[in-house]
């Protein structure tokens, strides 16, 4: 009797804004219970990812979520604190994993095989599902935080370095949500 090997996708949302954390998921899904219509979590409007987050979480075998706090990618640096973040979800799972699939060409350092995939959140289920799930998980964040820091748009851009957004910066100065390693926000200090 061969031995089935659970594999886990993992997938990060966040490393290109100014304001929040780096968030990711790690997922399990289970080879007898599909779930129709997981892709590139930018590649789906927000109702549909709101529509496949429960979805997803049900019928997976295992899911966690990771993250990397502002001050950690300060300390780290945006590619670190990425796959900090994914060590994190997937040492989070209820189930170990015997293989990992990440999304993208750096994998973080874990106890299993580790394979990195460009583009694998459209090629691999697993991964597509954990960029869906972390993608809710920040963006929800990021709406949260607008009640907290009023004045920046978080709950449209999601931290990331629109106009609107950098002008804020300029405006209000950084909030403690901000990343001051990035050089937007580097500028608002000044």
């Amino acid at each position: 009797m061969t031995e089935i090997v659970l594999v886990a996708g993992v997938d990060e949302v966040g490393r290109g804004p100014l304001a929040g954390p780096v968030v990711t998921a790690a997922v399990i899904l289970d080879p007898d219970n599909p779930i129709d219509g997981l892709t590139d979590s930018k590649k789906l409007t927000e109702k549909r990812r709101e529509l496949l987050e429960p979805l997803i979480k049900q019928k997976a075998l295992a899911w966690a979520l990771g993250r990397a706090e502002p001050a950690e990618i300060d300390e780290l640096n945006i590619l670190q604190a990425s796959l900090l973040a994914m060590k994190r979800a997937v040492e989070s799972l209820t189930m170990t994993p015997g293989h990992v699939l990440v999304d993208g060409i750096h994998a973080p350092s874990l106890n299993c095989p580790v394979t990195t995939i460009i583009k694998g959140d459209q090629s691999e289920q697993a991964i597509a599902a954990a960029s869906i799930l972390a993608k809710v998980a920040r963006d929800r964040e990021m709406v949260a935080l607008e009640v907290l820091y009023p004045g920046y748009g978080f709950a449209k851009h999601k931290g990331y370095p629109t106009k609107r957004h950098q002008q804020a910066l300029m405006e209000l100065g950084a909030t403690d949500i901000h990343r001051r390693s990035f050089s937007p926000v580097q500028m608002s200090l000044l």
